[in-house]
Order: structure tokens, then sequence, then C-alpha cells
């Protein structure tokens, strides 16, 4: 019997699974074989076995970046002996997905539309490293061209805008770093008092990975450890070394089991199981980032917050339990501003898992693992409420889900929230005058065995006396050693020429 004034379309998450690989184990499990394998793990979770797995009329797949396919929910169907009506899939690229994808699957059980949906991705990054080290032959299965879902759920669109690309900006690490080096300059902190907040937020992520069964580096770990260059923390991009961003590297799988209520209760589910979405909300800042009145903001997180917490009928202090994405300092940063959270809150840490440099960045599919693991505690902490985000691209993309053991006060809804207008004028190629906003230096990896620091150019961020930012890489030795050697942050400097750019002499020391 479902409890006295439950909607029987309430969507409940009722089954929740993760599974690490580490390297050394036996086998080089592909991104099907572990998705299906969480998701066996995600059934046992439920109480209900196999049953829910095979009866899904859905299957949603996180798109796996290590191992491309078309539909890996159909792949992932076969696996466990299920039929479903529709398959879906995450946009090729953005860790926004996997909330992005409750969200959709939520509202289609709300809807009437589904009963029973499987939600599961993976990524194999570590095991190809091995077979392409090695040579060893991967038995991953394969997939026809042309295979495709029933629906492609996110946005494909590229993330950056021409005057970005200009400048090498071509990945995730150099775009946060230099939005990190804009969060440092408008909170007017130093780099070595920067260097230690940055170190302490991911020394308390460390932590929590310490304590994590499923995290690929369960190593708590000191800030001058992670802040501190050698030959094991190589400078990538500054302010970051190695071990303070995202690891792809990893072999790692979630899965989820959602269905009515109606749906749970018929299966038997064990009433103390159930954990019930209570709000979820996507949103979209300014696509690229250049093109933001503040690279080191987030209106949108802001707004999506608000969104799913109003929908909760909660404020951001009634949550216990939070999953900030955290795939670059950065990014926890802002996210906090925006919900209205301390980075520093012994009791309320900032992620489940110890993040994506420790419990491991299985590319789109990190945020499955918050939630799962968020599924976990509010079981054991039933009147409480979780919050987990997810976020694409370059603080681009996002998605909040707000949780809780107990049910909701309405049928679920998912929002799409109206995120105001916070644009930029560039100016591309733009020559004069111009003061420094941000930068950062990108380093190549130096030869072996010591594959020592060597800096490649520095990508300066400037503003015009109009307020508009142009962006451009500079690689001459001399320019260089003056950005590693003075913070320039703030300093007043003259563009000559593209790539070409003079720093007046009042820039402060570092």
């Amino acid at each position: 019997m479902l409890p006295a004034g439950m909607d029987p379309r309430t969507p409940v998450l009722v089954g929740a699974g993760q599974v690490v690989h580490r390297t050394g184990e036996p086998g080089l499990p592909g991104p099907v074989q572990l998705a299906a394998e969480s998701l066996r793990r995600a059934g046992a979770d439920s109480g209900s076995g196999d049953r829910l797995l095979r009866s899904a009329d859905l299957v949603a797949g996180i798109a796996p970046v290590s191992r491309p396919y078309g539909d890996l929910g159909a792949l992932v169907a076969a696996e466990l002996g299920a039929s479903p009506k529709r398959t879906l899939q995450s946009a090729r690229f953005g860790g926004d997905a996997p909330q992005r994808m409750v969200n959709t699957v939520a509202q289609a059980i709300a809807d009437g539309r589904c009963e029973v949906a499987l939600l599961a991705g993976a990524e194999s990054v570590a095991s190809w490293n091995v077979a392409t080290r090695t040579g060893a032959t991967l038995d991953w299965p394969e997939q026809s061209e042309g295979v495709a879902p029933s629906e492609i759920i996110g946005s494909d669109r590229g993330p950056n805008s021409e005057m970005e690309t200009a400048a090498g900006m071509w990945g995730p690490v150099y775009f946060y770093a230099l939005m990190e080096s804009a969060l440092r300059g408008r909170l007017g902190l130093s780099e070595a008092a920067h260097r230690e907040r940055i170190g302490g937020l991911w020394s308390r992520l460390s932590a929590v990975a310490a304590r994590n069964p499923y995290a690929w580096q369960p190593v708590a770990r000191s800030v001058a450890d992670l802040v501190t260059p050698s030959a094991a923390n190589r400078m990538v991009s500054t302010p970051y070394p190695k071990l303070l961003v995202a690891n792809l590297s990893v072999d790692l799988g979630a899965g989820l089991v959602l269905c009515s209520a109606a749906a749970a209760d018929a299966a038997g589910v064990p009433r103390e199981k159930w954990v019930f979405p209570h709000g979820g909300a996507t949103a979209t800042d300014e696509w690229f980032v250049t093109e933001r009145a503040d690279m080191a903001a987030s209106p949108a997180i802001a707004a999506a917050g608000r969104a799913a917490l109003g929908a909760a009928g909660i404020g951001i202090d009634d949550v216990a339990h939070i999953d900030l994405y955290s795939c670059f300092p950065v990014a926890v940063q802002v996210a906090a501003e925006a919900l209205g959270l301390p980075i520093d809150d012994p009791a309320r840490p900032l992620s489940l898992t110890g993040g994506l440099s420790f419990a491991g960045g299985p590319g789109n599919n990190y945020t499955t693992h918050a939630i799962a693991t968020l599924a976990g505690l509010l079981r054991e902490d039933a009147e409480s409420y979780g919050l987990a985000t997810a976020l694409g691209w370059y603080i681009t993309k996002h998605g909040v889900g707000v949780y809780s053991g107990k049910p909701p006060a309405r049928l679920f809804r998912a929002v799409e929230a109206e995120v105001p207008a916070a644009r930029r004028v560039t100016a591309p190629g733009y020559t004069g005058a111009v003061t420094v906003e941000a930068y950062t230096v990108v380093y190549r990896k130096g030869p072996a065995p010591d594959h020592a620091d060597e800096p490649e150019a520095v990508v300066v961020s400037g503003l015009d006396p109009t307020g508009a930012r142009t962006l451009l890489r500079v690689s001459d030795l001399e320019t260089i050693t003056t950005f590693v050697d003075a913070d320039p942050i703030g300093t007043s400097a003259e563009i000559t020429a593209p790539g070409t750019l003079t720093l007046h002499a009042d820039r402060p020391a570092r």
C-alpha cells in the first residue's frame, strides 16, 4: 500500500550502485560492462534483484568518452536482459548530464510516460591506457554506426568562441585556470593566500575520498602535497598543478534505478529504500566564458539552485548533505558563492565523494556517483535533504537536484530556470591599452624521466578602457617569465600587436 495521499506517479529512486575497477586488478572492463555491473548492484541495492532491471521501460545512458557509443542504453539493456520501449542518451560532452537525465526521467515518470527507468554511465579510460601501453586486446562490445537512442538529452554546441580558440584555449584546464585567476583578482587575494585557499579546499575533498570505498585515489593529502609542484605533481596551467585538476584516467561506473511509487510498491521495494527527487532544475550561463560579465561567477547556478530548492519548499540552510561538482577548485568556489555556502564549513563538506581529482572524474558521469552516494546518506538520515550539482563545459551547463528520504509535498516538476542576462562585450584582435584582468601560464610536459615543468605560453585576459574583454596568447620567453615571477593582475599594459603585450612598470611583486 502506498502512503496515504501519495500520487502513484511519484518518482522514487530505489536503487543505487557503484563500481570501481582499479589498475592492476584482473581484466580491462569497458564502459558497457561497468555500467551494467553498476545497475546489477543498484538492483540488488533496491532489494528487488533483477526484477526492476528486466521490467524497465526506459534505459538512459550517460555518453561515455573512452568508447563512444551511439546508444549506450541499448547495449546495457541487452546485458541486463531488459527490453525498454525507449532509450535516452546524453549529449556527447557535458558533466551536467546525470542530473539533467534524472530530471528528464523523473518528469517522464510523473507524467505517466514511464514506470521503471534505469540510468547508468561508466568510463574505462584507465583500461584503455593500459591496453594502449601494453598492446592488450580490448574485448569491448561494438555498435554499428548510425545506431541512435530514442532521444538525445542536452546540448552538443561547441564550447569555444573564435577568440578563445585563437588564444589556444582548447581544453578545460586552461579555461578553469583562467577563471581561477579572475576569481583571485576579484577576491583581492595574493597568490600565496589563494594557494592556501584552494589547497585547503582540495585537501578537505581528499579527506572525504579517503573514506569513500569507490574513490579512485582514497588518500588524504595535505595542502603542501597539493599545491607544491614536483615530479609527481607537475604544473599544468597556473595556479593548477596536476593534483588540483580532474582525473579522467579512471575505470568507474554508477547506476540508478528510478520508478513510480506504484511500481516500487508492486516490486516490494522496502519503504526505507525510497529516496525522492524533490526538485530538479537546469540552467545555462552565457555560453562562451569570455563573453560573461564576470568570468568567475555563475548566475545560472544561482537560478537553478533557487528553482530546485523552491520546488522542494526549502532553503539552502535546510540542506544537510551537499555535493558540488568539483572538477577544478574554481568550479566549487563559484557554485558555493552562487548557492550561499561557505567553502570551509566542517559540518557541511562540499563533496560527498571526494571530487573529480580523488574520487575520480569519469567523463560525463561523475554526478551519477554523487547521487548514488547521496541516496545512501538519505536512507540513513531520512528526514534530511541533500543537494547535488552537475556541470558541463566551462561552468556553462548546469543541473541542480534536491533529494530526501521523506515524500515530497507535490508531484515532481523539472524546471529550466530563467537566467538574467550577464554578457560582456569582447574585442577580438584589439590593440591598445588594457588592464590585466586574469591570466594563466601554460606548461608543457617536460621530457622523461622527471617531466620537469616547462612554461610554454601565457594566456592573458585584458579589459580595454570601455570594459570590453580581449584575450591573447603570448609566447615570448621574457613576457612569460614576467608573469611567472610577478603578479600582474590589475596592472596596466599595452597590446602592441597580436600576441605582443607590454606590461607597465607598476606591476605588483609576487
